[in-house]
Order: structure tokens, then C-alpha cells, then sequence
């Protein structure tokens, strides 16, 4: 009897077991169909670039005499649909430019790794091949302050000025006592296997910005969730997760240069330390000798651009217009 009842129990098991892995690949290959056909009708919004034989997207908007290239922050899957309140704000008086790094947004995954030279070289490289000519205003949110210093290191005279969106800069782990970051390789088959795709069912605010309603279009949601499945923790986002303590170890000891305007937007949120340590103590140590530099703290997320593009603006033009009146 005792054996009859453990065969039905291993037989159930089994069965269950064999469920399973039917529901997960009529799910995952549901899912690669429907990035097949969201990728069709979804196309770039702007233009592709072939970059070292990959295809990398730029947007641009806006004819102004100065031209911002704006970087987005790890794992903004869509920068040129993120970006786009403070986009259209900004394009009112400058020409914008958002280079979409591989792996995010309308641009290829590549196999190459996502130090900070190659990240430098592909952005500059896809912006010549545009025709978009410095210098430029670095607009960097989040890691990619690491890859606007480098950028403005080695290359000056294509750089006018930096402003930062919460930016993470090279010195600020020693500042703080932090470590770096890292992220588990498996999450690179968050998206091939459709996980990607489910968790964003099962929670869709969670990949969206966290703004008013009516600040981004139904389009621009709808295609966000979309990218998101599609490039979500993909294997340059997870690379480029576990070199950020290289990419920091190449520039910590890099400053911004001393004559280049340097703007930083922070949150007012911000947690002190015990040694009353916070991000604004920090990137004041990060500030220029430009008469233009500053720091301007906001209410409001990590991504400040979200609900403070208007007074981001403002403050952008306002730095344009005292670094032309004090060069």
C-alpha cells in the first residue's frame, strides 16, 4: 500500500514537474514572438548609426546654437522615451541629442565590454557619423557621470560644460565608504526567456516613471513597457553593472577640468551619514572654478527628470547663458 501511495505521489510530481516546463516554454516563446512583432511595429524614433558594425540610435531635437548630448543611467531601458518631457523642454532653445548605448533603447546589443573607453568612443563615434558636432554640453544621469569625466578628461575641447542629473561620480565611493556594485550574470536571461516580459504584467508601474498623469503620452508607456521586455537586464546592462568598479578605478583620480562649468541637480531627499555626509557635501568637492558652477538641489526622485524638467531647463539655459557672458 505504502508503495503505491509513493508511486502516485512521484508520478504526480512528475507530471507536474513536466507542466511546468510546458507552461515556461509555450510563455517563453510566446514572448520572443511578441518582441519579433512589437520590434516591427515599434521602429526608432530617430536615427541609426552603424557604430564598429552595430546599429546605434540617436535622437535629436531642436536647432539651438547649443547642443546637449544627453547619457542616461544603468538600466534605463528606453532613455529617449525617459528623457522626453525634459527633451521637448530643452529643445525649446538648444539642440538635444540622447545617444542610446548598446543594449538600451533602439540600439544593438554588442559583444563588447562596457568599460568606460568603449562607451566614450562608441558615443563619439556615432555622433560624427551624424554630423553632430561639439562641443557638446554633457548631460549625464546617474553612472554615466562616471563616463562624462572620462569624457572630459580626454577630450576638453569637445566638452563646454557637464550637467549632472544625480550623477555618480569616480570619487564618490571613497567619499561615502561604499563599495561597488555588482549584478548576477543569470538576470542577462531575463528577457531571451520572457521573465522580463512577465514581470512587467504582473507590476508595469514599476518600469514606468513615477510622474503626474498626462507627462508622458499613452505611445510613449505602451512602447517603454515594450523596450523594457525586449532589453530588460540584457547582457550589456549586466556588464556594464560589473565594471563600474574598473571604470571607477580608471578615473578616480580625475577631476572635471578646472575652467569647465559644471551644474549638478540633486535630490533634497538625500540621507545624511553620521558624519553629516550627504550628496550635496559631495559634489561640492566636485565643483569647478567656473563662476557658472553650482549645485541645485530638487524635490523628487533619483530621476529627477521626471517630474523637474521645467526648472532643469531653466537652469541649463541660465548656465548657457552666464558661461557665454563670463567665458
Amino acid at each position: 500500500m505504502k508503495t503505491k501511495k509513493k508511486l502516485r505521489f512521484w508520478i504526480v510530481v512528475r507530471n507536474s514537474f513536466i507542466a511546468i516546463i510546458a507552461i515556461f516554454s509555450f510563455w517563453m516563446i510566446s514572448s520572443n514572438f511578441m518582441t519579433g512583432y512589437e520590434q516591427k511595429k515599434y521602429r526608432a524614433s530617430g536615427e541609426l548609426i552603424e557604430v564598429e558594425g552595430k546599429e546605434m540610435h540617436l535622437y535629436t531635437k531642436g536647432n539651438g546654437e547649443n547642443t546637449i548630448v544627453l547619457q542616461s543611467g544603468l538600466g534605463t531601458t528606453a532613455p529617449a522615451l525617459d528623457f522626453e518631457p525634459l527633451i521637448n523642454e530643452l529643445a525649446k532653445e538648444n539642440k538635444v541629442v540622447v545617444v542610446e548605448s548598446f543594449g538600451y533603447g533602439w540600439s544593438d546589443i554588442t559583444d563588447k565590454d562596457r568599460t568606460v573607453e568603449n562607451i566614450v568612443e562608441e558615443t563619439r563615434t556615432a555622433l560624427k557619423k551624424a554630423n553632430i558636432a561639439g562641443p557638446y554640453i554633457l548631460m549625464p544621469h546617474s553612472i554615466s557621470g562616471i563616463y562624462s569625466m572620462y569624457f572630459a578628461n580626454k577630450y576638453p575641447e569637445e566638452v563646454k560644460a557637464i550637467v549632472g542629473i544625480d550623477p555618480t561620480l569616480p570619487q564618490a565611493l571613497g567619499y561615502f565608504g561604499e563599495t561597488a556594485p555588482s549584478m548576477p550574470k543569470y538576470f542577462s536571461y531575463a528577457a531571451p526567456t520572457g521573465l522580463a516580459r512577465l514581470a512587467i504584467y504582473l507590476n508595469p508601474e514599476g518600469y514606468l516613471p513615477i510622474t503626474a498623469d498626462g507627462i508622458y503620452s499613452y505611445e510613449n508607456l505602451k512602447i517603454t513597457k515594450a523596450i523594457s521586455a525586449w532589453k530588460g537586464y540584457n547582457k550589456n546592462v549586466v556588464n556594464e553593472a560589473n565594471e563600474i568598479k574598473n571604470n571607477i578605478e580608471k578615473t578616480v583620480l580625475m577631476n572635471f577640468p578646472s575652467k569647465m562649468p559644471v551644474l549638478i541637480f540633486t535630490t533634497k531627499e538625500d540621507k545624511e551619514t553620521i558624519s553629516g555626509k550627504n550628496n550635496v557635501t559631495f559634489y561640492e568637492t566636485q565643483l569647478t572654478n567656473s563662476t557658472a558652477s553650482k549645485i541645485v538641489p530638487l524635490e523628487g526622485h533619483h530621476y529627477l527628470h521626471w517630474t523637474q524638467y521645467k526648472e532643469m531647463s531653466k537652469e541649463v539655459n541660465e548656465l548657457i547663458e552666464s558661461s557665454a557672458a563670463n567665458p
